[in-house]
């Protein structure tokens, strides 16, 4: 049997039919969307919304981000977090997916709940994948909290970031009509160039 590349493995723009299907509209069904809520869960309802630029500052239009983040305990839905001094929300899923083409900002948006701190010492983030056309491997990055500096001072993994870079990582929270809404966008090159981490 020969084994072919997934949607994922492929340089793209495959993205929208193989992983973000029901999206886009197409009639198949997907693991994840931008809904990380399904039902009642603790904690502060967010939104988490941004747009990716490529190196000379254009809005990509076929990119797909992929978050992964604790709940607001603290506590990953997966098994192998089973720290049961931290109680996990049934109706949180923990992980989504959105692509950035079918807005009219070609903006992508979550749905989501403010992590809690998943380890002491650290501070609360949202883990962060980006697929691009083109781009051979996924980009992986982090979304930290604008209003959780002083947490956000001591994180080991914050602090390993050049101070001048540190704000790329960094979203803003806004007071909207519909909600709190923290803006992250990702720039992929360029003077504002996104910190990535390799994994």
């Amino acid at each position: 049997m020969t084994m072919k590349q997934t949607p994922s493995q492929t340089v793209g723009p495959y993205f929208a039919y193989g992983l973000t299907a029901q999206q886009y509209h197409y009639p198949y069904s997907q693991v994840a969307g931008s809904q990380l809520v399904k039902g009642e869960v603790k904690g502060e309802r967010i939104r988490v919304t941004g747009q990716v630029f490529d190196g000379q500052g254009a809005v990509v239009d076929d990119a797909m981000i992929e978050i992964w983040q604790a709940n607001a305990a603290g506590r990953f839905n997966h098994p192998l977090d089973n720290r049961a001094d931290r109680a996990l929300d049934e109706g949180f899923l923990g992980f989504g997916r959105c692509g950035t083409g079918t807005s009219m900002d070609l903006s992508f948006s979550f749905d989501t709940v403010k992590p809690g701190a998943a380890q002491d010492g650290h501070a609360p983030f949202i883990t962060v994948v980006v697929f691009l056309r083109g781009l051979l491997s996924h980009a992986y990055t982090r979304i930290y909290f604008a209003d959780e500096a002083t947490a956000n001072e001591t994180d080991p993994v914050l602090n390993q970031v050049p101070a001048e870079r540190r704000q790329t990582l960094i979203a803003r929270r806004e007071e909207t009509g519909t909600g709190v809404e923290y803006r992250f966008d990702i720039h992929m090159q360029g003077d504002q160039e996104t910190v990535f981490f390799e994994v």
